[in-house]
């Protein structure tokens, strides 16, 4: 009986692939995981309150030329991508009239506080101050 090694490899290749979806899958992590903390949150709605509700409103709805940081439009848009964009979004072109100006920390927590004013569940860690670390956790506009 002779047999060949194409079938044989196609379905170790087949269940490798498989294997590893399922890994990558269960590790990602999004912000319906506790992602921030209270404390971070408060500390950020006061960054919030001096560095963004001027143009974004002070209940995170927008206003004239600066987007909802809340609700279905603001969550359509960042759907499936990783907070790290979102954190540096703001930590690059916010405020808009002194860009670049707010730390990692800074960044961090006015992060938390619109995730937080988003009703996402806050957890027991801190969310990052750096942006890379921020990679593997994707913002979902549903609970997954």
């Amino acid at each position: 009986m002779r047999m060949t090694i194409r079938p044989v490899l196609s379905t170790v290749c087949a269940i490798a692939s498989t294997s590893w979806l399922t890994v990558a899958a269960q590790s990602e992590r999004t912000q319906w995981d506790g992602v921030y903390t209270k404390e971070q949150a408060t500390r950020g709605e006061a960054l919030y309150s001096a560095q963004c509700a001027s143009c974004h409103g002070a209940d995170l709805a927008g206003a004239e030329m600066a987007p909802a940081l809340t609700g279905i439009e603001f969550s359509n848009n960042w759907n499936g991508l990783p907070l790290r964009d979102l954190f540096e979004r703001i930590r690059t072109t916010m405020p808009q009239n002194n860009p670049q100006s707010l730390s990692g920390q800074q960044t961090a927590d006015i992060l938390a506080f619109v995730l937080s004013s988003g009703s996402y569940p806050a957890g027991q860690a801190e969310l990052p101050n750096q942006a890379e670390r921020l990679t593997s956790t994707v913002f979902k506009m549903y609970k997954p």
